[in-house]
């Protein structure tokens, strides 16, 4: 069908994504370099809360399911199958069962070895009924999943508000204006519910809003007649948002069905007390691109665009073609001197058969950050290079040493 929505139309137009069945996207390269930047941030936040990686099958057996009831409870949107044993299993949409079994598998957890924070980036599965909106709302697609183990109530709270603020440092550093809302706990379950919401036009999340910050919510979780703050009492506005991450506190709900214990001070065994967090990672991709980009260019978050740096020589036949090539190589080679990591960040375009117009169309439209182009300007003494900074939205006339100062600021995972 015809793209919905802006991110989901830039993203074909572009040749980041190409759609394989409904709901299924092939991630051309471009795309797979921005998703693995920023599988390489959301690792950054996830070890400074003490996480650890690993990696859980996609497969998952019918009775661990059957086990805590979401067998039946999930309903059409888990995605089942049958071995040629007979044997029920379903793909992936969540990972609690999985990973409470595992940790209730370590035979002689003691308290001194919690909190255990563990996490994967994977893909999951969900047979949505109306997969939509390009990588916003698919059937399978990238998440980060951690799942954490505490002691007592108290500590998996405190282990709750740690990951909340991880969130909050790695939305921030991506530059993206998020708001944390409470939120029903639906399927997951549990007793608190946060959602991290990015406020966007094709948002399928409605959202109440308190304009001094005290209050935010998503509307399911209300009653009619809430229309004020309860802490201010300001009238709340609404706005629609599109989910990009989700908290839980789990209690005892998973741990209690598996007899995920540790040993405690006394060596008495105890049940821990676990939390969920999932991040979209494909879906942080596409939301980004729907907020930040104009409607006929992309603009990523630059920690996380696929390639910093476009490099642009002179037209074939060009009074300039063959210096302006040369100081080009130049100017390139001196960056791979003093920035090693932006050299494998950069791209060249060699279709020097197109106007350097043409080129620069293409690569506003494929959202580089920078772009350094050897124009006219290139021949006068000493060179001038054209640099166009996406993200402050201006162009630039500078000098070889004027190009590595401003590019010595970027920033790569």
């Amino acid at each position: 069908g015809e793209p919905t929505c802006r991110s989901q139309r830039l993203m074909l137009q572009a040749g980041l994504i190409h759609p394989s069945s409904p709901g299924c996207y092939h991630y051309l390269p471009p795309t797979v370099r921005a998703m693995e930047k920023l599988v390489r941030v959301v690792d950054e936040e996830m070890r400074a809360v003490g996480g650890q990686k690993l990696n859980m099958p996609s497969l998952s057996s019918a009775e661990l399911w059957r086990a805590s009831g979401r067998w039946d409870q999930m309903g059409p949107e888990l995605f089942r199958l049958v071995d040629r044993h007979g044997k029920d299993y379903c793909l992936g949409p969540t990972h609690e069962e999985a990973v409470t079994e595992l940790v209730a598998a370590q035979s002689n957890l003691s308290y001194r070895q919690l909190p255990l924070r563990l996490y994967q980036v994977t893909r999951k599965f969900r047979d949505e009924p109306k997969p939509r909106f390009g990588l916003m709302r698919s059937r399978e697609f990238y998440m980060k999943d951690m799942y954490t183990f505490d002691t007592s109530e108290e500590a998996a709270r405190q282990t709750y508000d740690l990951v909340c603020h991880a969130y909050h440092s790695l939305f921030n550093r991506l530059g993206l204006p998020i708001v944390k809302v409470r939120a029903a706990t639906g399927s997951i379950g549990g007793t608190m519910s946060h959602e991290f919401q990015l406020p966007a036009d094709v948002g399928e999340d409605r959202l109440v809003l308190c304009p001094d910050g005290h209050f935010a919510a998503n509307v399911e979780t209300l009653n009619e007649e809430q229309t004020s703050c309860p802490t201010c009492g300001e009238k709340l506005t609404q706005t629609r948002g599109i989910e990009v991450g989700h908290t839980f506190y789990l209690g005892t709900k998973y741990s209690s069905i598996s007899n995920a214990v540790f040993s405690s001070p006394e060596n008495k065994p105890q049940l821990a007390e676990m939390g969920c967090y999932g991040l979209g990672i494909t879906r942080i991709l596409a939301a980004s691109i729907e907020v930040l980009s104009t409607e006929d260019s992309i603009r990523w978050p630059s920690l996380i665009a696929p390639y910093q740096l476009c490099f642009i020589p002179p037209k074939k036949g060009s009074k300039e073609e063959e210096e302006g090539a040369m100081l080009l190589e130049r100017v390139y080679d001196n960056l791979a001197e003093a920035m090693p990591h932006l050299a494998s960040d950069s791209v060249l375009d060699d279709r020097t058969q197109l106007t350097i117009g043409k080129r620069l169309k293409d690569a506003n439209k494929l959202g580089y950050p920078y772009v350094v182009i050897a124009g006219k300007r290139v021949c006068e003494d000493p060179p001038v290079f054209e640099v166009w900074d996406q993200k402050a939205g201006e162009v630039l006339f500078l000098t070889k040493e004027g190009v590595i100062e401003l590019l010595s600021k970027v920033k790569v995972p």
